[in-house]
């Protein structure tokens, strides 16, 4: 079967991007993993798929795989460069698209300047929600590694589970590559989670680097810029806007602090190029 697909990349955390609408397509793990060799396949972080809306209200149904194979709920950055790929491919005439996903509803909107605006809905403090193993609901939790390191971290899922450390300067390469996987894997998180290392630069400007869980450690993480903005909002150590900045680039992301509130995230989306793979 021949696919086509689109490259893109939001801050450099980079999508395969597939039509589901106008393709019969079918990804199985060990496709997609084949898929996303940087080497011998595509090469990506997520691959992510467009399939007709579920709900005659909604647009599309967006679905988000990592390279390993697993499905995840969400992904911001592949979210803005959702809505750049169902316009650029004339799937929609619409400049603000509603699509479901496994965690729920986005409101995706591109602006005149080709940043996206993505509504990422409400933040989730609930442990069991996240899902998170801990005593009581808290600003701040403390989880222990193997080798006696304790780490004070945040919690929250953006619909998939976030921990957000805080670091006095900014993160070497070496703590995250010493503590990222074991983090993601610890088991007070049951699905993994998604690892922020962070630095408050000033009251509205964080530094954040993220490990993914089923990536390892990427360019940029649109689900992991909010959480480390919202975390930082509650714990009192930014206001909003937050300016984000990743090794790829800078996020703008906007909440009022309330947990019924919705929180907004802005930047970039490309097109880096449109392929064929036999598959």
């Amino acid at each position: 079967m021949l696919l086509k697909f689109t490259k893109m990349h939001g801050l450099g955390n980079d999508f395969m991007v597939v039509d589901g609408v106008t393709q019969k397509v079918f990804f199985s793990p060990e496709l997609i993993k084949r898929l996303s060799d940087r080497h011998f396949g595509v090469g990506f972080d997520q691959l992510l798929l467009v399939e007709p809306p579920f709900d005659p209200d909604l647009d599309f149904h967006y679905r988000i795989f990592n390279a390993d194979g697993s499905e995840v709920q969400m992904c911001g950055n592949g979210a803005r460069c959702f809505v750049r790929f169902v316009i650029d491919h004339h799937l929609t005439n619409k400049r603000e698209i509603k699509v479901s996903t496994v965690s729920g509803v986005l409101t995706l909107k591109l602006n005149d300047d080709d940043t996206v605006t993505v509504n990422m809905g409400k933040p989730h403090f609930d442990p069991a929600v996240i899902p998170f193993k801990c005593d009581r609901k808290s600003l701040q939790y403390s989880i222990k590694l193997k080798d006696g390191t304790v780490f004070s971290h945040g919690a929250v899922s953006m619909g998939n589970p976030h921990a957000t450390i805080f670091f006095d300067e900014d993160v070497q390469d070496s703590t995250i590559q010493k503590y990222g996987s074991e983090l993601e894997n610890h088991e007070n998180f049951p699905e993994r989670v998604n690892v922020g290392f962070a630095h408050v630069v000033d009251s509205h400007s964080i530094n954040l680097r993220v490990y993914e869980r089923g990536c390892g450690e990427t360019l940029a993480c649109g689900t992991g810029a909010c959480a480390a903005a919202v975390i930082a909002i509650t714990q009192g150590r930014v206001k909003s806007p937050v300016t984000v900045t990743l090794p790829g680039g800078s996020l703008k992301i906007s909440w009022d602090g309330n947990e019924t509130s919705s929180v907004m995230m802005s930047g970039p989306a490309t097109r880096v190029f449109e392929g064929t793979i036999v598959i």
